[in-house]
């Protein structure tokens, strides 16, 4: 290379990687829209109703606490949901009778509300066997049914996620702690858990959790949970679902689900390993068959096409532990819940780094 060329190549690469940047920089995102912050309380889930009612869930994850299921009203006040009297338990309370720490909401097709309360405050073991799967009545507010897990998961569980077949009448939930998928026959009332710490449902240990340079850890041992997202394809026939603390994405059918026939060995068999992909606490379809992801390490959503290419839709700052999705009942807009999990002082020495309000947000997907 002459000298001349020696000196201008930098320059050009200089000029090169700007323009890169800043056609990268002017790339058009949507808009990121905030529903709803709350200064105070750490919120996990976001459920959407067909009349736009909005709710959201409070785990018992530490001493400040005030209700664990509200609906969101016009103006930014919440009301406790469905009443005041289920969301007052405390220690020595019957916990089949009232919320004790709600992790998820989800509303299913025939617009009715399903809570996930693991009951088990502070990550302890579940309060008096309470551990349940509630739907209530959107159209009265009132509870048409509760379901208990009591010897189907074991006292160190901690039911994550639920989504809901109703053509079926099948219900599949996630199992953070021990790893597994819960599967509940809403006729019959039984349910049967799966795959419990097989591989598929549990967190890499190999995989290191990076966010800003620095692996996720509470004093000192690096965070891990397992199996925590789900989501059901559009057309009911598959169940996606993967580990909080590794970038693997998996699916099966629901009819493997379903068959009491098959055991976990030949279930696991039947279980697809579609790949890496990012780090995510909750996933949702839109009704096109695209899923969305969070992007927990990066501040993002991403969408994941039927033929899994991927793609990132936003990036923004405001995105600290994007952990919920809900797809508005009309399909234009996905809501997105941010529960800051890592500017806990556990994760920081003891060091409260919240930047507040933890939020709820939508993103239009469609026109």
């Amino acid at each position: 290379m002459r000298p001349t060329a020696r000196l201008l190549a930098p320059l050009l690469l200089f000029c090169t990687s700007s323009a890169a940047l800043a056609q990268k920089a002017a790339a058009p995102q949507p808009p990121l829209e905030q529903v709803f912050g709350d200064p105070t309380y750490q919120l996990t889930g976001v459920a959407v109703s067909a009349k736009g009612r909005v709710f959201t869930n409070y785990p018992v994850w530490s001493p400040v606490h005030k209700y664990c299921l509200v609906e969101v009203l016009p103006g930014g006040k919440v009301k406790p949901y469905p009443n005041e009297a289920m969301n007052s338990w405390k220690t020595g309370d019957d916990g089949a009778k009232k919320w004790v720490s709600v992790q998820a909401v989800y509303v299913d097709d025939q617009d009715k509300l399903w809570v996930v309360d693991p009951a088990a405050p502070f990550f302890g073991d579940v309060y008096q066997d309470s551990n349940k799967l509630v739907r209530i009545n959107l159209a009265t507010n009132k509870i048409e049914h509760a379901y208990f897990f009591k010897g189907v998961t074991d006292k160190g569980s901690y039911i994550n996620d639920v989504r809901v077949d109703t053509k079926r009448q099948f219900a599949y939930m996630t199992n953070s702690s021990e790893g597994g998928i819960v599967v509940v026959d809403l006729k019959s009332g039984k349910s049967r858990q799966l795959l419990k710490g097989s591989k598929v449902v549990t967190s890499d240990p190999a995989y290191h959790f990076t966010i800003d340079g620095r692996e996720l850890a509470a004093g000192g041992k690096p965070l891990k949970v397992n199996s925590d997202g789900i989501a059901l394809s559009p057309d009911r026939e598959w169940l996606y679902f993967k580990p909080l603390t590794d970038d693997k994405l998996y699916r099966v059918k629901t009819a493997d689900l379903r068959d009491a026939k098959l055991t976990d060995a030949e279930l696991v068999q039947r279980v697809s390993d579609l790949g890496h992909f990012t780090i995510t606490d909750g996933m949702e379809f839109d009704r096109k068959g695209n899923l969305y992801f969070g992007d927990i390490e990066h501040n993002s959503i991403v969408k994941i096409t039927p033929d899994l290419q991927k793609s990132t839709v936003l990036e923004d700052e405001r995105l600290i532990w994007p952990d919920s999705y809900a797809v508005s009942h009309d399909g234009r807009y996905l809501y997105i819940s941010t529960s800051e999990v890592q500017t806990a002082p556990p994760f920081n020495g003891g060091v409260d780094k919240r930047k507040l309000p933890y939020g709820l947000f939508r993103l239009k997907i469609a026109q």
